[in-house]
């Protein structure tokens, strides 16, 4: 019996130990979490409305004077897919894994790359045919240990020269967009060439007159581009505002889970010991009335 308790107290102190750091990790990952929220919600605004004004605005430029918004036929596709770097946080990487092998299979015919910005989906992807790090190093999840507009200007750029050169038809965004701290929507979203925006009310935006300022080349030249990197921008946001919510909540879960099995543990440990000290009492009332005998 001895040593079954001892099992059960090295099992109690194992399990102790494990929700302090699950819940020490709940914490960190809430601090990291109101700073990657107030970024995206910052951010989303600007990104989505820009977004919508560069569709309108390509619609009427001729593909000659915009690289980015020429529709070309599918035969090599780049899916940008968005993971993070540790793991600990629910379905978060799983969930965009899963979405990427589904648009591989969707584009069966084609040739299709993937380019894993985080270390999860590299290591999912690095030993298939699909991996590539265009220009990026061996490493392109280094982005995430500093995430500023700087870095992933770079990353667009690379992105962007290889759709203009050519190398790919079609490129596509998959991440994990921020809801709230138990929400995360899996996105895939075509980020080249630039979507064309649907008819509204009969008028088709290609006959509507805009009045350029800057100039028409202007714009092509420096906002489009601009525009298209604050795209990949918003969407690592999101990513990784999405992922100290997923971690957050993972640890939530996993506090409140050792929180019970520790109870469970001690009132195991307390019957096995109450069951001890009631066999050695019968064991010496026993030796007692033997020696009376």
């Amino acid at each position: 019996m001895a040593g079954g308790l001892k099992e059960v107290r090295n099992r109690i102190a194992s399990v102790g130990s494990t929700r302090q750091i699950t819940q020490a990790m709940k914490v960190v990952s809430a601090a990291k979490l109101r700073r990657a929220q107030d970024a995206i919600t910052r951010m989303r605004p600007y990104a989505e409305k820009l977004q919508e004004i560069l569709a309108n605005v390509s619609v009427s430029m001729d593909a000659s004077d915009n690289p980015y918004a020429v529709d070309r036929e599918t035969h090599k596709v780049l899916l940008v897919a968005i993971t993070s770097n540790r793991g600990l946080c629910g379905p978060f990487n799983n969930n965009v894994i899963k979405l990427t092998r589904e648009r591989i299979a969707e584009y069966a015919s084609a040739d299709v790359h993937v380019l894993c910005l985080g270390k999860k989906a590299g290591d999912v992807f690095r030993k298939t045919e699909h991996f590539t790090t265009l220009t990026l190093g061996d490493q392109p999840h280094d982005i995430f240990d500093r995430l500023d507009f700087a870095n992933v200007s770079d990353v667009a750029q690379q992105v962007m020269d290889a759709f203009t050169s050519g190398g790919y038809d079609k490129v596509e965004l998959l991440y994990n967009s921020f809801v709230n701290v138990a929400t995360q929507d899996v996105q895939c979203e075509q980020m080249l060439p630039i979507e064309q925006v649907v008819a509204e009310g009969g008028v088709a935006p290609r006959d509507v007159d805009y009045i350029y300022e800057p100039t028409q080349n202007e714009i092509a030249a420096n906002i489009v581009p601009n525009t298209l990197k604050i795209q990949l921008y918003k969407a690592l946001l999101d990513s990784q505002a999405s992922e100290h919510g997923a971690r957050m909540t993972a640890m939530h879960k996993a506090t409140e889970n050792a929180g019970e099995l520790l109870r469970d543990l001690k009132l195991s440990y307390n019957k096995a010991r109450q069951a001890a000290i009631t066999a050695e009492i019968l064991e010496i009332v026993g030796g007692a009335e033997a020696l009376e005998g």
